[in-house]
Formats: C-alpha cells, structure tokens, sequence
C-alpha cells in the first residue's frame, strides 16, 4: 500500500495520546520510589519493588502487538481500542496508587499501573510505522518523542507546582503528602483526555487485503508459537539494536528506581529518616523525625523537578531533528551513539553536583532519553516485516525490560556495591552503562536503517 505523507498537524495529532502516558511514566519514574521510602522501604529494598514494572512490560507488551496486529474494526481501527482500554485502566491506577496504605499495596498498584500503560503505549509505536511511509519514520518518531518530553518535564514538575500554589508537602509518618496525591489525581486526567484526543483525530488504514487478513486471523489462533517463531527469527540489525537498548535501559531503570534516594542523600544531604530510627514516643525524637521527614520530601520535590529537565532537554532535541528530519534525512547511528555518550557523562557528573547545578546533568541525560525514545524504533522499523509491526514492537520490548529485570533482581545493588556503600554510585553505573550502549552503536550496519533513502 502506497502512503501518503503526513502533515505536521497529523502526524501530531497521532502522536498526542504519547502526552498522558508520559505524564504516567513520569510520575511513576519520578516519585514512586519517594512513595515507597515513605512507606518504610529502605533505598537497598527499592530496585526489587520495581520489580514489576519491567515484568508487565515483557508479558504484556508482546501480546498487545500480536493481538493488535490482529484487530480490525470498522468504526475504532486497528490500534486505538488499545489506547483506550490502557488508558482508562491506567488513569485509575494513577489516582490511586499514592493513596497507598502500606507499602505492598504500593507495589501492587505499581504493578497495574505499569501494565496498562504498557496496553497503551505498544500499539502507539505501531502505529508510527502503520501511519507512515518509510522517508517519514525518523519524522514521526522525533515528534512522538517532543511530546514525552513535554510531558515528562510538566509531570516531574507537579508536586513542586502544586505545593507552591500552596498544598501540603508536610504528612505523618508512612503517609504521602497530599502535593504527590494531588499530583498524580491530574496525570490521571491528563492521561486519559491526550489519549481520547488521539482516539477522535486519528484514522488508520484498513488492512491491505481483508479476505488474506481474516484468513491470517482464523489460522493464528495460538500466539505464542507465533511469538516464539518471531523471536527466533529476528533480522539482524534487531539483534545489535538489543544491545543497545539493553545498556540503555539498564541505565535509566537505575535512575528512576535510585535517583531519588541517590540525589537526596549525596547533594543534598536530607536522605528519607527511617521512623525504628527515632522513639516516637519521645516528643523531641518525634519532631526531629518529622522535620528530617519534611526536608527530605522537600528535597525529594527538587529532584523530581531536576529530573523534569531530562524532559525538556529531550523536547528541545527532538524539536531540532523535527525541523531537520522534516526535509532531509539523518545518520541515526550516529545521532543515537553521540546522544547517549553525552547522556553517559550527565550521569557521571552527579558525583560532582550541587543543588544549584543538578539540572545541568540532567539536560546532557536528555539527549540521551530524546534519542532512545526515537532512533532504536525508526532503524527497527525501516528492518522488520510491515505487516508483523505491532508484534515486532512488542518483542522489541524484551530488550527494554530484562536488563530492567536483571537491575530490579540485584544486578544494580551488587555492581554499585563494588564502587562501594555510598548511594550516588548507582549513577556511575548509569553513566557507565550508557557510555558502552553508545559505544554498540558501531554495531548496526544496515544502510537502510542508519539512513533510509527514497528510491
């Protein structure tokens, strides 16, 4: 089927939903280790909580194409009954999650809250490759990846905004003060409207024959054989964007689960006070736990607005190669391997950072999320089977969640265990981990994946 090409307008339009699970991203990424140190959980507990979130991606993520490869309606499309049902099931879970009493209901919700926004998001990547032509891909994928970065730097910075408008960062021991919960009552919104936004201003092509299509349907009726043949089988140029990817993510799980308690700690000396720490019922022992509370998640609200830098600096980014994608084509090699070197000295220089100048370290890890949330999937899918894009997507994912798995199981605690006990060496491993994923980029060959070129 012949594309036609899209305009700017549409192309954002399709891409708008991407606003509200980034807000949900965000969120969980910026605060829900504030939540669970809250909650009691000491900062070597915080990668296993996390546990779930790269779990759901890896059996969530794969279905969800494969079915959606498989969806066809008249009146909803192929995609967007995904989008809806994730994000109606994900705005639930961001209401609720820091209304948490006890920290295992915490990492339940977790657990529901990263599912859904995996129904989400897959198809949203199909749905780049199912919309455009090939001269497009690096177009359509920039200007997905400007608006994550306009949500991620607005969600990491709403419970700083909504204190200074004059709610409560103050809360009783094992309690999340009320700016987080009100925070994340509006990333519920958000999340929900971007995606209906989508839904109502985007069409999609029907399959391109509908008898073969249900034919296809009817004999594919076990998807994991077909899941399984696809992972065997996986072209090259998937294979060396895997371990790319792998470094990457390894990198960016390590920071949302340890930023909070690595940053709070090493720059600004307020780590979370643990409650068996102090006799609460001594009133001096209890009012020193609840100012060294109320420092830490005031610094906590700082880090989650340094880390909202990434954010903009990853939309100024993608705003450049918008405008340069747009008319010419670009080395996404290259681009991919220098964004993520720069990225990879953001996080070293943590060691080294103030309050005052955290956020710089942020806008060079930026370039580094702006460019993994665009080049991996315009090589992938310039080197992958159209007609199997959501299924492809959704494997693609593996390389994303194990190395998070692998992190989250005590891979991050036990190498950063090796530079010593101090927090702020999980993101030396980060910035390490990053630096050799930029070095694999020296991997990938495929021309038409560095540069795709119109006959």
């Amino acid at each position: 089927m012949e594309k036609r090409k899209l305009s700017f307008l549409q192309i954002w339009n399709m891409s708008f939903g991407f606003l509200g699970i980034q807000f949900g991203f965000a969120l969980q990424g910026g605060f829900m280790s504030r939540i669970f140190q809250t909650l009691g959980a000491g900062k070597e507990d915080i990668p296993l909580l996390w546990i779930a979130a790269p779990l759901t991606g890896l059996l969530v993520q794969p279905i969800i194409g494969y079915m959606s490869d498989r969806t066809w309606s008249v009146k909803w499309g192929r995609r967007r009954p995904y989008f809806l049902v994730g994000a109606i099931l994900s705005s639930l879970a961001l209401f609720f999650v820091p209304h948490s009493p006890v920290l295992w209901i915490a990492a339940g919700f977790l657990w529901v809250l990263d599912a859904s926004i995996n129904i989400s998001m897959e198809p949203f990547r199909a749905l780049v490759a199912d919309k455009l032509p090939q001269s497009q891909r690096s177009y359509g994928f920039v200007v997905q990846t400007l608006i994550i970065g306009i949500g991620t730097w607005i969600a990491s910075n709403l419970p700083w905004m909504v204190s200074q408008l004059g709610v409560s960062n103050e809360a009783s021991s094992g309690v999340v003060p009320m700016s987080v919960k009100v925070a994340f009552a509006i990333g519920a919104f958000v999340f929900l409207a971007s995606i209906l936004y989508t839904v109502f201003t985007t069409d999609e092509y029907p399959p391109e024959d509908m008898e073969e299509f249900e034919k296809e349907k009817a004999q594919r009726n076990n998807f994991i054989p077909d899941i399984i043949n696809n992972i065997g089988s996986m072209p090259s140029t998937m294979k060396k964007l895997g371990v790319i990817q792998f470094f990457s993510w390894f990198a960016f799980f390590t920071m949302w689960s340890l930023a909070n308690p690595a940053l709070t700690e090493h720059v600004f000396n307020t780590p979370a006070p643990m409650e068996s720490a102090f006799n609460m019922a001594d009133v001096i022992q209890a009012e020193s736990f609840k100012i060294a509370n109320t420092k830490f998640q005031e610094s906590s609200n700082l880090v989650g607005s340094a880390m909202g830098i990434y954010g903009l600096s990853s939309m100024v980014f993608a705003l450049l190669l918008t405008f340069y994608t747009s008319k010419r084509n670009i080395n996404r090699k290259y681009v991919h391997m220098f964004s993520l070197v720069i990225g990879g000295i953001g996080f070293l220089f943590m060691n080294y950072a103030s309050p005052e100048n955290l956020k710089y370290c942020f806008v060079l890890i930026g370039f580094a999320w702006g460019s993994i949330l665009s080049m991996p999937y315009a090589m992938l899918s310039s080197s992958v089977d159209p007609k199997k894009m959501g299924v492809i997507m959704g494997i693609f994912n593996m390389f994303i969640v194990i190395p998070q798995i692998i992190a989250a199981l005590g891979g991050i605690n036990y190498i950063s265990s090796l530079l010593g006990d101090e927090a702020i060496n999980s993101m030396t491993i980060a910035g390490i981990s990053l630096l050799i994923a930029g070095v694999c980029n020296l991997l990938i060959t495929d021309k038409n994946a560095i540069s795709y070129q119109e006959n």
